[in-house]
């Protein structure tokens, strides 16, 4: 039984492209988007829990962020779960909500955003390549094992470079859009 198997090469490619994707909806734009919360963890309970198992996540307007905790007992564990999350906001307390007005971006604090972006799609890029090695390699060991031709591992190693190439331009996209949408408020 061949190793090498196409779909799950990219299918695995896919993924890295879709956790990219996740990452950079995090990131701060000076819009208020509830994905920005979503790493934020929370020690309730003993335990670590990320936000939205805690509270609600709204944007009631366009640069405040509301969370209605709902255990009143949470509050002050929501509040500092998200001063630790690092993410440049000030959350102001009324009493079950927290509310976290989006100050305006610095150039400074903008560039640091992008760059922060730069670096999340480079660990997706590293990701892709992770998966296109393993790709050779199964079809490098298939070849040895006789289960498929010199001319099908060339030509399966074509492939996994051309899937290689596409989603890596594929993150090079993602990132430079949200590289402008960042620089461009």
């Amino acid at each position: 039984m061949a190793k090498y198997d196409k779909t799950d090469i990219e299918r695995r490619m896919k993924g890295a492209v879709e956790s990219l994707k996740g990452d950079l909806s995090g990131l701060r734009t000076g819009r208020a988007n509830t994905s920005l919360l979503d790493p934020v963890v929370v020690e309730v309970y003993g335990s670590m829990m990320p936000l939205n198992q805690v509270a609600t996540v709204s944007a009631p307007e366009p640069r405040m962020l509301s969370v209605q905790v709902w255990d009143k007992a949470n509050v002050t564990a929501v509040e500092k779960g998200i001063a630790k999350a690092n993410l440049g906001l000030n959350p102001m307390i009324d009493g079950q909500n927290v509310r976290l007005p989006m100050p305006d971006l610095t150039e400074e604090r903008r560039k640091e955003l992008a760059k922060v972006a730069g670096e999340y799609g480079e660990k997706a890029k590293i990701a892709i390549r992770n998966v296109r090695r393993d790709g050779m390699e199964a079809l490098k060991d298939d070849e040895k094992k006789k289960e498929i031709s010199e001319d099908e591992q060339k030509r399966g190693e074509t492939e996994v470079q051309k899937l290689t190439d596409q989603y890596v331009a594929e993150c090079d996209a993602t990132v430079q859009k949200k590289e402008q949408e960042i620089l461009s408020q």
